[in-house]
C-alpha cells in the first residue's frame, strides 16, 4: 500500500485490490500482526472471511447498526460449502465475527462478544 501525497490536497491511500472494501488505513500486514497475536496462522478461508466482513460492512455502511444475527447467517450462508458457522468457529475461536472483524479492521457489532455465551476475546 502506497501513500500519495498531492500539493495542496489530503493524503490519497492507494487501496489493495484484493481487498477493495477493506476501511482506510487498513493493512494485511496490520491483520496479520492481530492474527499472531491471537495465534492463529492465516489461510485463504480466513482471508475470504476477511473480505466478507469488509464487503458486509461497506454495504451495510448505512445502517444505523448491524445486527449479529444477520451477520451470522449472512456469514453462513456465504461460506456453506465451506462448513458454514461450524467451520468459522474452528478457525476463529474467538469467534468469526468479533475476531474476523479485528483482523478486518472493523468494529463488532453489539453482542458479538459475550463470554458468558462462550465467545473468547
Amino acid at each position: 500500500m502506497t501513500d500519495y501525497v498531492l500539493p495542496g490536497q489530503e493524503v490519497l491511500i492507494e487501496q489493495d485490490p484484493e481487498f477493495p472494501h477493506a476501511p482506510v488505513g487498513w493493512t494485511r500486514a496490520e491483520a496479520e500482526r492481530i492474527a499472531q497475536a491471537e495465534g492463529l496462522a492465516l489461510t485463504d478461508l480466513h482471508w475470504r472471511v476477511v473480505r466478507a466482513l469488509q464487503e458486509y460492512f461497506h454495504r451495510h455502511e448505512d445502517t444505523p447498526s448491524i445486527q449479529i444475527r444477520e451477520l451470522h447467517d449472512a456469514l453462513d450462508e456465504a461460506f456453506h460449502a465451506d462448513g458454514g458457522l461450524k467451520r468459522l468457529y474452528e478457525i476463529f475461536p474467538g469467534g468469526p465475527v468479533a475476531q474476523g472483524c479485528r483482523l478486518a479492521g472493523l468494529k463488532a457489532p453489539a453482542g458479538a462478544v459475550d463470554p458468558s455465551f462462550g465467545s473468547v476475546v
